[in-house]
């Protein structure tokens, strides 16, 4: 398949490199030239564009069967930096595609467009009433894909994905680590997980097997405690909890901090996929073990 990665960083070079790996023809579209030896390392196309820019998209080829729209904010953006990126841009994507309407085209979204504050389960079915801004735009975005793929069969599967850890990622791991990690109030508020690895592995079978139109939680098989979490590394690497400090309700709702239990059961059942890392135990244990082999 002839293949293009929007946004081709932290997901986006493994994905490529894995998937000039099983045969494909990967192109990956980057704002700037800043990562190409990585791209050509990898076995892929480095193609200069911003997606909120129309007219930077209008002079690239458009002939792919395969697309991936993986693109990132950038780090601390607000909401009108995710508006422009990921609202604009994937209509830009959509338009500049449209005479040439790939077979398939994956959206990566996060979790965060659940709100749920009660520790309940959650799936695709559950409401997406995120408390930020920034995760409203994401349901916003969602719902240009669905509508796109209800009105004119646009082949979108959005992927949910939850929070990723993986190489230099992790960031109650690396606060750990750093001995700068806090547990907010009794530690019982629930946290969901995918290593990158699995994050790769979730965008391929939806790219395979994925229904237009779908939605797909793109998370482990354990949501767990922040406490548990900590407990499980502290025992891993021999070292104390962190310090306990009073949960700020309205610092949690400024940073669109949820607690909910978010399932995996349709992405198994409907695209087959098995994890490489079950649980943040194997992700972590893998992570540890690589660590301590650089050093």
């Amino acid at each position: 398949m002839r293949v293009l990665i929007v946004g081709c960083g932290y997901i986006g070079v493994p994905l490529g490199a894995e998937l000039v790996r099983l045969g494909h023809d990967v192109s990956g579209l980057r704002r700037s030239t800043s990562a190409q030896k990585d791209l050509l390392a990898a076995g892929i196309k480095p193609l200069v564009g911003d997606v909120s820019r129309p007219e930077d998209l209008a002079g690239l080829p458009a002939s792919f069967e395969w697309v991936v729209n993986c693109v990132a904010s950038g780090g601390g953006g607000g909401a009108d930096d995710y508006r422009r990126v990921y609202l604009e841009g994937t209509r830009n994507l959509i338009g500049w595609l449209g005479s040439a309407t790939p077979l398939s085209f994956v959206y990566t979204s996060s979790t965060s467009v659940y709100g749920q504050n009660d520790a309940s389960p959650v799936s695709e079915a559950s409401p997406a009433e995120p408390p930020s801004e920034t995760a409203r735009v994401l349901v916003e975005t969602e719902e240009l894909l669905l509508e796109a793929a209800g009105q004119r069969r646009w082949p979108a599967v959005i992927l949910r994905v939850a929070g990723i850890y993986g190489p230099g990622r992790g960031h109650g791991f690396r606060q750990y680590l750093k001995n700068e990690a806090r547990i907010e109030g009794n530690g019982r508020r629930f946290l969901n997980m995918i290593h990158r690895d699995d994050v790769v592995g979730c965008i391929i079978a939806a790219l395979r097997s994925g229904r237009g139109g779908e939605v797909y939680n793109a998370v482990d098989d354990e949501p767990v405690t922040e406490i548990d979490f900590f407990e499980w590394l502290a025992g891993r690497l021999g070292r104390g909890l962190p310090a306990f400090v009073p949960a700020d309700a309205g610092a949690a709702r400024k940073r669109g901090v949820t607690n909910k239990k978010v399932s995996n059961r349709k992405l198994k059942e409907d695209l087959g996929y098995r994890f490489k890392y079950p649980t943040f135990r194997e992700g972590y244990a893998a992570e540890i073990l690589r660590m301590e082999l650089i050093r």
